[in-house]
Protein backbone atom coordinates (compact mmCIF):
# COMPACT_ATOMS: atom_id res chain seq x y z
CA UNK A 1 0.00 0.00 0.00
CA UNK A 2 1.28 3.80 -0.80
CA UNK A 3 1.76 6.00 2.23
CA UNK A 4 0.53 9.59 2.62
CA UNK A 5 4.11 10.81 1.49
CA UNK A 6 3.73 8.41 -1.70
CA UNK A 7 0.16 9.86 -2.88
CA UNK A 8 1.68 13.44 -2.00
CA UNK A 9 4.89 12.55 -4.45
CA UNK A 10 2.54 11.33 -7.23
CA UNK A 11 0.64 14.00 -7.15
CA UNK A 12 3.51 16.42 -7.20
CA UNK A 13 5.18 14.76 -9.92
CA UNK A 14 1.77 15.07 -12.17
CA UNK A 15 1.44 18.41 -11.44
CA UNK A 16 5.07 19.53 -12.73
CA UNK A 17 4.34 16.77 -15.62
CA UNK A 18 1.72 18.97 -16.18
CA UNK A 19 3.16 22.29 -16.25
CA UNK A 20 6.33 20.76 -18.54
CA UNK A 21 3.85 19.86 -21.03
CA UNK A 22 1.76 23.03 -20.81
CA UNK A 23 4.81 24.89 -21.14
CA UNK A 24 6.04 22.73 -23.98
CA UNK A 25 2.50 23.40 -25.85
CA UNK A 26 2.70 27.34 -25.05
CA UNK A 27 6.00 27.07 -26.70
CA UNK A 28 4.62 25.37 -30.23
CA UNK A 29 1.61 27.95 -30.02
CA UNK A 30 4.32 30.69 -29.91
CA UNK A 31 6.68 29.47 -32.18
CA UNK A 32 3.25 28.47 -34.88
CA UNK A 33 2.64 32.18 -34.70
CA UNK A 34 6.07 33.64 -35.40
CA UNK A 35 6.44 31.66 -38.22
CA UNK A 36 2.77 32.55 -39.73
CA UNK A 37 3.83 36.59 -38.62
CA UNK A 38 7.01 35.42 -40.90
CA UNK A 39 5.04 34.19 -43.61
CA UNK A 40 3.20 37.46 -43.79
CA UNK A 41 5.55 39.74 -43.64
CA UNK A 42 6.81 40.59 -46.76
CA UNK A 43 10.74 40.02 -47.55
CA UNK A 44 11.47 37.29 -44.60
CA UNK A 45 12.73 34.27 -45.58
CA UNK A 46 9.83 32.90 -44.73
CA UNK A 47 7.48 34.65 -46.89
CA UNK A 48 9.31 33.90 -50.32
CA UNK A 49 6.57 31.63 -51.55
CA UNK A 50 3.65 34.15 -49.87
CA UNK A 51 4.60 37.20 -51.41
CA UNK A 52 4.63 36.16 -55.17
CA UNK A 53 1.15 34.31 -54.39
CA UNK A 54 -0.58 37.54 -53.02
CA UNK A 55 1.39 39.96 -55.18
CA UNK A 56 -0.20 38.30 -58.39
CA UNK A 57 -3.72 37.87 -56.44
CA UNK A 58 -3.81 41.77 -56.18
CA UNK A 59 -3.10 42.51 -59.59
CA UNK A 60 -5.34 40.37 -60.82
CA UNK A 61 -8.53 41.45 -58.69
CA UNK A 62 -7.51 44.61 -60.08
CA UNK A 63 -7.36 43.62 -63.50
CA UNK A 64 -10.61 41.78 -63.10
CA UNK A 65 -12.34 45.15 -61.40
CA UNK A 66 -11.20 46.77 -64.79
CA UNK A 67 -12.19 43.66 -67.02
CA UNK A 68 -15.81 43.41 -65.48
CA UNK A 69 -16.65 47.20 -66.33
CA UNK A 70 -16.98 45.94 -69.69
CA UNK A 71 -20.44 44.82 -70.36
CA UNK A 72 -20.37 41.90 -72.70
CA UNK A 73 -17.02 40.13 -70.45
CA UNK A 74 -18.92 40.72 -67.49
CA UNK A 75 -22.40 39.20 -69.09
CA UNK A 76 -20.20 36.54 -71.09
CA UNK A 77 -17.79 35.59 -68.17
CA UNK A 78 -20.18 36.48 -65.03
CA UNK A 79 -19.77 33.09 -63.64
CA UNK A 80 -15.90 33.31 -63.70
CA UNK A 81 -16.03 36.70 -62.22
CA UNK A 82 -18.27 35.43 -59.30
CA UNK A 83 -15.81 32.85 -58.38
CA UNK A 84 -12.53 34.43 -58.91
CA UNK A 85 -14.02 37.41 -56.57
CA UNK A 86 -14.94 34.59 -54.15
CA UNK A 87 -11.87 33.24 -53.90
CA UNK A 88 -10.06 36.54 -53.17
CA UNK A 89 -12.37 37.41 -50.51
CA UNK A 90 -11.75 34.07 -49.04
CA UNK A 91 -7.86 34.37 -49.63
CA UNK A 92 -7.92 38.46 -48.42
CA UNK A 93 -10.35 37.23 -45.26
CA UNK A 94 -8.28 34.81 -43.87
CA UNK A 95 -4.98 36.47 -44.06
CA UNK A 96 -6.65 39.43 -42.48
CA UNK A 97 -7.68 37.29 -39.24
CA UNK A 98 -4.04 35.99 -39.19
CA UNK A 99 -2.44 39.03 -39.69
CA UNK A 100 -4.37 40.20 -36.52
CA UNK A 101 -3.82 37.28 -34.00
CA UNK A 102 -0.45 37.04 -35.34
CA UNK A 103 0.72 40.43 -34.93
CA UNK A 104 1.77 39.97 -31.30
CA UNK A 105 5.12 38.54 -32.69
CA UNK A 106 6.12 42.08 -33.28
CA UNK A 107 7.45 43.78 -29.95
CA UNK A 108 5.55 47.27 -31.05
CA UNK A 109 2.22 44.73 -30.98
CA UNK A 110 3.13 42.49 -27.43
CA UNK A 111 0.06 43.26 -25.78
CA UNK A 112 -2.60 40.89 -26.71
CA UNK A 113 -5.25 43.28 -26.52
CA UNK A 114 -4.33 46.87 -26.91
CA UNK A 115 -1.43 45.55 -29.12
CA UNK A 116 -4.36 44.31 -31.56
CA UNK A 117 -6.15 47.05 -31.42
CA UNK A 118 -3.09 49.06 -31.99
CA UNK A 119 -2.38 46.90 -35.46
CA UNK A 120 -6.40 46.96 -36.55
CA UNK A 121 -5.78 50.80 -37.06
CA UNK A 122 -2.22 51.18 -38.76
CA UNK A 123 -2.92 51.89 -42.19
CA UNK A 124 -2.29 48.75 -43.77
CA UNK A 125 -4.32 47.21 -42.04
CA UNK A 126 -7.38 49.30 -42.61
CA UNK A 127 -6.42 49.05 -46.02
CA UNK A 128 -6.38 45.47 -45.46
CA UNK A 129 -10.02 45.68 -44.28
CA UNK A 130 -11.21 47.24 -47.01
CA UNK A 131 -10.03 44.53 -49.42
CA UNK A 132 -12.75 42.11 -48.07
CA UNK A 133 -15.54 44.24 -45.66
CA UNK A 134 -17.24 45.69 -48.46
CA UNK A 135 -18.30 42.10 -49.81
CA UNK A 136 -19.51 41.40 -46.46
CA UNK A 137 -21.84 44.40 -46.03
CA UNK A 138 -24.40 43.80 -48.55
CA UNK A 139 -25.52 40.58 -46.41
CA UNK A 140 -25.94 43.08 -43.27
CA UNK A 141 -27.09 46.00 -45.65
CA UNK A 142 -29.45 44.45 -48.56
CA UNK A 143 -29.71 47.77 -50.60
CA UNK A 144 -29.22 46.68 -54.51
CA UNK A 145 -28.14 50.35 -55.22
CA UNK A 146 -24.84 50.01 -52.97
CA UNK A 147 -23.62 46.91 -54.84
CA UNK A 148 -23.17 49.14 -57.65
CA UNK A 149 -20.01 50.36 -55.84
CA UNK A 150 -18.75 47.72 -54.49
CA UNK A 151 -16.45 47.61 -57.47
CA UNK A 152 -15.52 50.52 -56.73
CA UNK A 153 -14.27 49.35 -53.29
CA UNK A 154 -12.34 46.43 -54.89
CA UNK A 155 -9.71 48.58 -56.22
CA UNK A 156 -8.53 49.53 -52.23
CA UNK A 157 -6.81 45.58 -53.11
CA UNK A 158 -4.36 47.65 -55.31
CA UNK A 159 -3.03 49.57 -52.41
CA UNK A 160 -2.47 46.51 -50.24
CA UNK A 161 1.01 46.50 -52.81
CA UNK A 162 1.99 48.90 -51.03
CA UNK A 163 3.15 46.67 -48.32
CA UNK A 164 5.16 44.76 -50.70
CA UNK A 165 7.02 47.90 -52.77
CA UNK A 166 9.82 49.44 -51.36
CA UNK A 167 9.13 52.66 -53.46
CA UNK A 168 5.89 53.34 -51.88
CA UNK A 169 6.84 52.24 -48.22
CA UNK A 170 9.59 54.96 -48.90
CA UNK A 171 7.03 57.79 -49.89
CA UNK A 172 4.41 56.84 -47.24
CA UNK A 173 7.43 57.61 -44.79
CA UNK A 174 8.25 60.96 -46.28
CA UNK A 175 4.53 61.61 -45.54
CA UNK A 176 4.87 60.81 -42.22
CA UNK A 177 8.00 62.69 -41.93
CA UNK A 178 6.90 65.50 -43.59
CA UNK A 179 3.21 65.46 -42.02
CA UNK A 180 3.55 68.54 -39.98
CA UNK A 181 4.80 71.11 -42.32
CA UNK A 182 1.94 69.25 -45.23
CA UNK A 183 -0.66 69.71 -41.78
CA UNK A 184 0.66 73.60 -41.65
CA UNK A 185 0.57 74.16 -45.87
CA UNK A 186 -3.13 72.78 -45.94
CA UNK A 187 -3.84 75.27 -43.21
CA UNK A 188 -2.14 77.86 -45.05
CA UNK A 189 -3.94 76.24 -48.51
CA UNK A 190 -7.66 76.19 -46.75
CA UNK A 191 -7.25 79.69 -45.91
CA UNK A 192 -6.21 81.33 -48.70
CA UNK A 193 -9.06 79.41 -50.61
CA UNK A 194 -11.84 81.09 -48.15
CA UNK A 195 -9.75 84.85 -48.87
CA UNK A 196 -9.82 84.21 -52.12
CA UNK A 197 -13.28 83.27 -53.15
CA UNK A 198 -14.88 85.69 -50.92
CA UNK A 199 -12.71 88.66 -52.59
CA UNK A 200 -13.56 87.29 -55.78
CA UNK A 201 -17.41 86.66 -55.18
CA UNK A 202 -17.56 90.40 -53.67
CA UNK A 203 -15.80 91.77 -57.00
CA UNK A 204 -17.85 89.72 -59.41
CA UNK A 205 -21.21 88.74 -58.08
CA UNK A 206 -22.96 92.41 -59.73
CA UNK A 207 -21.21 91.71 -63.07
CA UNK A 208 -21.60 87.86 -63.06
CA UNK A 209 -24.49 86.95 -60.96
CA UNK A 210 -25.41 83.31 -62.74
CA UNK A 211 -21.68 82.08 -62.28
CA UNK A 212 -20.39 83.52 -58.92
CA UNK A 213 -23.83 82.77 -57.27
CA UNK A 214 -22.12 82.58 -53.57
CA UNK A 215 -18.81 82.45 -51.83
CA UNK A 216 -19.15 78.25 -51.84
CA UNK A 217 -19.51 78.38 -55.70
CA UNK A 218 -16.47 80.73 -55.90
CA UNK A 219 -14.47 78.46 -54.08
CA UNK A 220 -14.42 76.38 -57.04
CA UNK A 221 -12.67 79.22 -59.07
CA UNK A 222 -10.43 79.79 -55.85
CA UNK A 223 -9.44 75.87 -56.13
CA UNK A 224 -7.99 75.42 -59.72
CA UNK A 225 -6.76 78.94 -59.69
CA UNK A 226 -4.44 78.43 -56.71
CA UNK A 227 -3.66 74.70 -58.06
CA UNK A 228 -2.80 76.26 -61.69
CA UNK A 229 -5.50 74.14 -63.80
CA UNK A 230 -8.20 76.56 -64.49
CA UNK A 231 -10.65 74.83 -66.35
CA UNK A 232 -12.24 78.28 -67.67
CA UNK A 233 -16.11 77.69 -66.49
CA UNK A 234 -15.48 80.17 -64.30
CA UNK A 235 -13.29 83.56 -64.46
CA UNK A 236 -13.37 87.38 -63.86
CA UNK A 237 -14.31 90.15 -66.29
CA UNK A 238 -13.71 92.94 -63.57
CA UNK A 239 -10.67 94.68 -63.12
CA UNK A 240 -10.77 93.68 -59.49
CA UNK A 241 -11.69 90.83 -59.99
CA UNK A 242 -8.31 90.03 -62.76
CA UNK A 243 -5.96 91.37 -60.10
CA UNK A 244 -7.22 88.95 -57.18
CA UNK A 245 -7.08 86.25 -59.85
CA UNK A 246 -3.41 87.28 -61.01
CA UNK A 247 -2.06 87.24 -57.35
CA UNK A 248 -4.19 83.86 -56.59
CA UNK A 249 -2.38 82.03 -59.75
CA UNK A 250 0.93 83.72 -58.33
CA UNK A 251 0.42 82.60 -54.87
CA UNK A 252 -0.84 79.10 -56.30
CA UNK A 253 2.72 78.76 -57.74
CA UNK A 254 4.41 79.14 -54.96
CA UNK A 255 2.28 76.89 -53.25
CA UNK A 256 3.29 74.10 -55.36
CA UNK A 257 6.97 74.96 -54.98
CA UNK A 258 6.85 74.95 -51.57
CA UNK A 259 5.22 71.47 -51.25
CA UNK A 260 7.59 70.02 -53.91
CA UNK A 261 10.58 71.06 -51.43
CA UNK A 262 8.97 69.72 -48.54
CA UNK A 263 8.81 66.83 -50.39
CA UNK A 264 12.16 66.60 -52.09
CA UNK A 265 13.45 67.33 -49.08
CA UNK A 266 11.43 64.53 -47.07
CA UNK A 267 12.91 62.24 -49.80
CA UNK A 268 16.61 62.97 -49.70
CA UNK A 269 16.20 62.83 -45.81
CA UNK A 270 14.62 59.06 -46.10
CA UNK A 271 17.09 58.26 -48.57
CA UNK A 272 20.53 59.29 -47.17
CA UNK A 273 19.24 57.63 -43.82
CA UNK A 274 18.27 54.16 -45.61
CA UNK A 275 21.88 54.71 -47.37
CA UNK A 276 23.45 55.21 -44.36
CA UNK A 277 22.25 52.18 -42.89
CA UNK A 278 23.30 49.77 -45.36
CA UNK A 279 27.01 51.24 -45.06
CA UNK A 280 29.45 49.81 -42.22
CA UNK A 281 29.82 52.33 -39.72
CA UNK A 282 33.58 51.62 -40.17
CA UNK A 283 34.87 52.13 -43.32
CA UNK A 284 32.02 53.54 -45.08
CA UNK A 285 30.98 50.38 -47.69
CA UNK A 286 28.29 48.94 -48.77
CA UNK A 287 27.65 46.06 -46.17
CA UNK A 288 25.73 44.13 -48.71
CA UNK A 289 29.52 44.44 -51.08
CA UNK A 290 31.52 43.43 -47.72
CA UNK A 291 32.11 39.71 -47.89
Amino acid sequence: MYSRFDCIGHAMHAIIWADDRLEVQVMQYNKFKDTVYGILEPGGADSRFFDPFIITLIILNVFAVILESVSWLRIEYFSYFLAFNIFSIAVFTIEYFLRVWSCTSNPQYSDPVRGRLRYMITPMAIIDLLAFLPFYLPLMLPDLRFLRSIRIFQLFRFLKLARYSKSLNTFVEVIDRTKGELGLLIFVIVLLVIISSSMMYEAERETQPEIFTSIPAAMWWSIVTLTTVGYGDMYPVTLWGKLIGTISVLIGLSLIALLTSILASGFTEVIEEKRDAERCPHCGELLREVK
